[in-house]
């Protein structure tokens, strides 16, 4: 049988201690073990890490039949997120996502455009006389989650913006070292971690039962996305959505309708903090282009240099850093045999770095993604950018996400310069996304 190259591995647990303490360097040493796929073991189970666009077009398009989600990773997820659309699979998954779909149609999200252009001019006309720092990182999440709640329930949550993201971020926190542990997910001693858990749970239950309560109420459902699936009946016994279901796709959409959108704006100020000629013109080229004002939908989708910043940015700290498959049958993946229960990771981070498709993949360069540039991801070289993915489990919010993400950054970049405070190292955190560790502060100046 053909197999991939072995990761090396001195430990009885394999490669277990090195994903709980640091996944991102694990799957950089995958990468450099082999360019196509690379074994390794976490304590019984075999996992192989693919850096093949064939490979991963395989088990993402081609074969989606013979993987699944039951790894360990989406187990310890749907904790936090029941069986919602990023965890639940199978018939279940394919009839939430025909429910939320017309959500996220082209003309559904044109609509919610100038939501995300008042919030980002709101923030903007807040920030003119900024003397202190600012933690850039939690201001682009208390934007994104108000966002999310008027976008996608009808809700301003503002009030509850700090009691949200602080149960976010305690539930998120936890994540790694659940998924690390040698222990069952379903099997959770009493410490101290597992209790902030339970409680950072319980605020997102409490916070999203009041919103489905409220609904119910009212005498108009709505057309958001809460308002869909409160309408929605199977199709064949004619059952509505109960209070459990709504409420562990309205957390999903919480968390994936901000956390993922405020870590790539976050990443992408500190990368225009970084590299100031750069921020100086694109600012030049958008004050050209939109004389200081938010831009409209047309033209935040028509802005060339902004959008090869932007993609850039998701291919340097690409907010979802790695996505898992179990195998459920034994097959011919390429040239190998994989056998029946072997997780399968494609890393986008590791990825996103792979020498044979970036010139320099650590270096911020936006010309990559040009017009008639040779590094563009066309052809089976998709496969070698996956910000959000490909295929049927496509993020059904990635154009949601460009579009609210190419709104704020116009605004904001418009206006002001971002400096750095201080000259610490901001290394990324590899929870369910990819964070910047201890925020990103910034002086915010204004632009002449």
């Amino acid at each position: 049988m053909s197999k991939p190259t072995l990761l090396p591995a001195r430990r009885p647990l394999g490669h277990l201690a090195t994903l709980r303490r640091d996944p991102l360097m694990l799957f950089a040493q995958a990468l450099g073990a082999a360019d196509d796929a690379v074994r390794m073991r976490f304590a019984t189970r075999e996992a192989w890490a693919l850096f093949e666009p064939a490979l991963i077009k395989h088990v993402l398009v081609d074969h989606t039949e013979l993987f699944d989600k039951g790894t360990r990773g989406y187990d310890t997820l749907r904790l936090l997120l029941g069986d919602g659309l990023v965890t639940s699979d199978g018939d279940f998954w394919l009839r939430q996502r025909r429910i939320a779909q017309p959500a996220f149609h082209k003309k559904s999200i044109a609509r919610f455009g100038d939501v995300m252009a008042q919030a980002a001019e709101s923030l903007a006309d807040g920030w003119r006389f900024l003397k202190a720092p600012i933690d850039v990182a939690g201001a682009m999440t208390r934007l994104a989650l108000r966002i999310a709640g008027l976008t996608l329930f009808g809700e301003d949550l503002t009030d509850e913006t700090a009691e949200v993201s602080r149960a976010v971020d305690v539930a998120l926190g936890q994540f790694r070292n659940r998924v690390s542990s040698p222990l069952p997910p379903g099997l959770r001693l009493p410490t101290a971690g597992a209790r902030a858990f339970d409680d950072a749970v319980s605020t997102l239950d409490r916070v999203v039962f009041q919103m489905i309560a409220d609904r119910r109420a009212a005498t108009d459902p709505g057309t958001d996305l809460l308002g869909l699936f409160m309408a929605a009946r199977d199709a064949e016994t004619g059952e509505a959505m109960n209070d459990r279901q709504l409420r562990d796709e309205l957390i999903t959409m919480l968390l994936a309708g901000h956390e993922t959108t405020a870590n790539a704006l976050a990443w992408t100020l500190l990368l225009l903090a970084q590299h100031p000629a750069w921020a100086d013109r694109l600012a030049d080229d958008l004050r050209a282009r939109l004389d200081g004002r938010a831009p409209t939908v047309a033209e935040a989708l028509d802005l060339p240099l902004l959008d090869q910043v932007f993609q850039e940015s998701l291919r340097l700290y690409p907010p979802v850093w790695a996505v898992g498959r179990r195998v459920v049958e034994a097959h011919r993946l390429g040239p190998f045999d994989v056998d029946a229960g072997t997780y399968i990771f494609v890393s986008q981070y590791a990825l996103h770095r792979h020498p044979r498709f970036w010139r320099h993949p650590e270096r911020f360069d936006p010309t990559r993604f040009a017009p008639g540039s040779d590094e563009l991801p066309e052809g089976d070289r998709r496969y070698a950018y996956l910000p959000f993915l490909r295929g049927r489990r496509q993020c059904i919010g990635d154009q949601f996400a460009r579009l609210e993400s190419l709104i704020i950054l116009a605004t904001l970049l418009q206006r002001f310069r971002f400096r750095l405070v201080g000259d610490r190292p901001i290394a990324p955190e590899a929870s369910v996304t990819l964070r910047p560790r201890g925020g990103i502060h910034v002086h915010v100046q204004p632009r002449r």
